[in-house]
C-alpha cells in the first residue's frame, strides 16, 4: 500500500480493505476486532509475501549455492535491513531475529545476565511489566544471587519517577522497562529513564512490544542497550521477533543457544562463534516470518507511524469517555500519556462475562490479567476487560464496543 501520511489523508476505509479477516461476521454480526494488543490482523501484503516465499523461494539460507537458497537468503537479510531502518539502528549486526519479544528478553537475561550479574547486584523493573519482563529476571536473579527491585506505579498507572530514581544506585546493573504497558496503555518516558539509568552506570533493556506499531522508535536516540519487540503485534506473522542490541553489548555476550548457524568452527575439543548477529541465531530461523515482517514494516511505514498514532488517539479518547459514562464502569489506567489500550471493570460483573456478552454482539476484546498479574494486584482486581486499537479501527468500532458494554449492563443489572 502506498498511502503516505505526509501526502494523503488518513483513509481508514481503504486501509480496512487491505485486511481480509475484518470482512467477516461473528454470531451474525460484522466483526469488530478490538483485541489488537494481543495480536493484530494481517494485511494482504503480508499474506501475499508469505505465499510468495513458500511457493517460489522456499529453501534454507546462508549455505546453499542454488538459486532458491540464494533468493531465500537475500529475502531474509533484506528483512533484517528493513528492521534496522524501521527502528534506526546503526547496523544490521545489531538486529537479532528471535521467535518473539519473550525470547528476546530471555536471551538478554540469560546471556547478558549470567555473564554480568553477581550476588548483591540489582535488576530494576517497574510494577507495570508484562510477565515476560519479570520472570526471566527472577530466574537469572535466583541463579546469580542478584536482587530484583520494582519501581511502583501510582493510581493513574504512571511510573512514580521519584521512586524509580531512588531505587537507582551503584548496585543497579540492569534496568528493564516497558515502553508501553499492555495492560494499562501507559507510555513511559523511556528516553528520560534510559538517561538516568545510564548515568547510574546501568545497562538498559526496553520491552517495545506495544510501542513500535503505535509510535516512532529510534533506538539510537533512546540510548538503550537492548530493545525487544514482536512481529505479530506489528501486523506481521507469529513466531518472529526482534532483539536490537548495541553492537558492543552483543559482542561481549556469550551465545544463548548452541548449534546451527551460530558457530564458526566446531571440534570435539571446542567451538568458536559466528559473527553478529548470527552468534545468537542458532538453527534454521523463521525465514518466512522474517519475510512477512518485512512486508508488515513496509506497510506500516507506507501508512505512517505518526498518522497511525494520531488516528488511534482519537479512538482511545472517544472510547475512554464513552465507557466511563456507563453506569458502574471504571477505567483502569488513566495515564496522561497512553497508546491504544483501554482497560476497564464493571461493578458486579466479572470481566470474563463482559467478554462473553460483547462477543455475542460481534465485538472481540480481551479479558483476564493480560500477563500482568502484579498490575491487577496493584489495583485490587482479579482482571480487566481490555479493548485495544489498531490502524484499521474506526469510530463505528468504538461505538459498537460502547453499545455492547451497555448491553452487558442491561443484562447483568
Amino acid at each position: 500500500m502506498s498511502l503516505s501520511a505526509s501526502t494523503a489523508p488518513y483513509d481508514v476505509s481503504a486501509i480496512r480493505a487491505e485486511f481480509p479477516a475484518l470482512d467477516q461476521r461473528v454470531h451474525g454480526r460484522p466483526l469488530v476486532y478490538l483485541d489488537n494488543a494481543a495480536t493484530t490482523q494481517k494485511p494482504r501484503a503480508v499474506i501475499d509475501a508469505l505465499q510468495h516465499y513458500y511457493t517460489a523461494d522456499n529453501a534454507n539460507i546462508h549455505h546453499g549455492v542454488h538459486a532458491l537458497s540464494e533468493r531465500a537468503t537475500a529475502a531474509h537479510e533484506a528483512a533484517r535491513e528493513a528492521v534496522r531502518a524501521f527502528i534506526h539502528a546503526a547496523s544490521v549486526r545489531e538486529i537479532v531475529f528471535t521467535r518473539n519479544a519473550t525470547e528476546s528478553i530471555n536471551l538478554v537475561a540469560r546471556a547478558w545476565g549470567t555473564a554480568n550479574l553477581r550476588p548483591g547486584d540489582e535488576v530494576l523493573i517497574t510494577a507495570m511489566e508484562h510477565h515476560s519482563n519479570i520472570v526471566p529476571w527472577q530466574l537469572v536473579c535466583a541463579q546469580t544471587g542478584a536482587v530484583l527491585k520494582v519501581a511502583p506505579i501510582d493510581d493513574r498507572g504512571e511510573l512514580v519517577i521519584e521512586a524509580f530514581d531512588a531505587l537507582l544506585g551503584p548496585r543497579t546493573k540492569m534496568v528493564a522497562i516497558v515502553h508501553v504497558s499492555n495492560a494499562l496503555g501507559t507510555v513511559n518516558p523511556v528516553a528520560r529513564l534510559v538517561a538516568r539509568a545510564r548515568q547510574a552506570g546501568a545497562t538498559v533493556l526496553i520491552d517495545g512490544s506495544q510501542a513500535v506499531h503505535h509510535l516512532p522508535v529510534d533506538v539510537q536516540a533512546l540510548g538503550a542497550d537492548f530493545y525487544a519487540f514482536t512481529g505479530h503485534k506489528l501486523y506481521g506473522p507469529t513466531g518472529i521477533g526482534v532483539l536490537y542490541g548495541r553492537e558492543a553489548a552483543l559482542e561481549a555476550m556469550p551465545p544463548f543457544l548452541g548449534g546451527g548457524d551460530m558457530i564458526r568452527t566446531v571440534t570435539f575439543e571446542g567451538s568458536t562463534w559466528n559473527d553478529l548477529p548470527y552468534k545468537f541465531e542458532a538453527g534454521t530461523p523463521h525465514i518466512a516470518g522474517a519475510v512477512g515482517l518485512h512486508a508488515a514494516i513496509d506497510y506500516v511505514r507506507g501508512v505512517g507511524v505518526e498518522a497511525i498514532g494520531a488516528h488511534e488517539a482519537v479512538l482511545l479518547a472517544r472510547a475512554q469517555d464513552a465507557l466511563a459514562a456507563i453506569d458502574g464502569v471504571r477505567i483502569i489506567g488513566t495515564a496522561r500519556e497512553k497508546a491504544g489500550v483501554v482497560s476497564f471493570v464493571m461493578d458486579g460483573v466479572h470481566p470474563h462475562d463482559i467478554g462473553t456478552i460483547v462477543d455475542r454482539e460481534g465485538v472481540a476484546i480481551r479479558t483476564g490479567h493480560h500477563c500482568a498479574q502484579p498490575v491487577m494486584d496493584r489495583f485490587g482486581i482479579p482482571a480487566t476487560a481490555r479493548a485495544s486499537f489498531a490502524l484499521y479501527n474506526t469510530i463505528e468500532d468504538v461505538d459498537a464496543l460502547v453499545a455492547a458494554v451497555g448491553r452487558v449492563r442491561e443484562l447483568m443489572g
